[in-house]
């Protein structure tokens, strides 16, 4: 029986979205984010753990003062589709009560964990509430949501690497690929 680290051995990598690519979108995407939150008090909530790289590149790349947050969320367990039952395992301890929040993802498909964020967040009474990922799959939402800010729209591929999982593995990969 294949481990888990020898499931892709006899596989090609395809190198979807490469390391500099990455690199130059979330450093514009840092500053949007910085001249359309400057003088709001701003807090991210970072969804793990698939987005904890992108969350540290982004908050780097902003110039205005940050409050970061994290949140871990279940719905897909070691599958390749979320389940869509959506769980809050761990949630945020600091206080958003009239506060811009600003939930960061590595990505959204079919739209339920934002979504099941979102209301859950909602009832602290921010001021406002926005998403941004680093890669959506609008081909398979299943909910009505369009986050904010968008690294890059991709096609219905199972992709790793920056934060993507595969089973425990991938996610310090520092691009976005497929398997041939």
């Amino acid at each position: 029986m294949k481990g888990e680290t020898d499931l892709f051995e006899d596989k090609k990598e395809k190198v979807l979205i490469s390391r500099d690519e990455i690199s130059n979108r979330v450093r514009e995407m840092g500053k949007e984010i910085s001249k359309d939150y400057r003088g709001k008090d701003l807090v991210i909530v970072s969804l793990l753990r698939g987005s904890f790289i992108f969350t540290a590149d982004l908050a780097r790349e902003m110039d205005i003062p940050v409050e970061i947050e994290f949140m871990t969320t279940a719905s897909y367990g070691h599958a390749e589709i979320s389940s869509g039952r959506v769980e809050i395992l761990q949630d945020i301890r600091g206080e958003i009560k009239g506060k811009s929040v600003l939930i960061v993802d590595d990505i959204i498909d079919s739209g339920h964990t934002l979504l099941k964020v979102m209301e859950h967040l909602e009832e602290r009474e921010p001021a406002s509430i926005k998403i941004c990922v680093m890669l959506d799959k609008p081909s398979r939402r299943q909910v009505d949501l369009v986050p904010d800010y968008v690294g890059y729209e991709i096609p219905d591929v199972f992709i790793v690497g920056y934060g993507l999982n595969y089973g425990d593995h991938y996610r310090n990969i520092p691009y976005i690929f497929t398997f041939e």
